[in-house]
């Protein structure tokens, strides 16, 4: 099951890794976002040691969203050695999201 971060431990999971991170914006009540939910729990226990993936709950964590400018969710973002190289919103295949993390 993916990790739900906070503002206070979101730079150290996401932009001190040494792993490609994928982080999930989402929201308890978007109808995708839930859609998205089971695939992004899978996508945690697959790809261990190769990548992390989290969720950020953009109602709790609001400053986290702004501070990234999600404007829909669910908005995917994409870190590798502590920067953003990907950000992309709305449904996504497995396979997309593996791409996306090249790994």
């Amino acid at each position: 099951m993916a990790t739900l971060l906070t503002k206070e431990t979101f730079d150290k999971e996401v932009f001190e890794s040494d792993i490609p991170v994928l982080v999930d914006f989402f929201a308890n009540w978007c109808g995708p976002c839930k859609m998205m939910s089971p695939l992004i729990d899978e996508l945690s226990e697959e790809l261990k040691g190769k990548a992390k993936v989290f969720k950020v709950d953009v109602d709790k964590e609001d400053s986290l969203a702004s501070k990234f400018g999600i404007m829909s969710i669910p908005t995917f973002m994409i870190v590798k050695h502590g920067k953003v190289v990907m950000q992309e919103s709305g449904g996504r295949s497995k396979n997309e999201l593996i791409e996306m993390l090249g790994v």
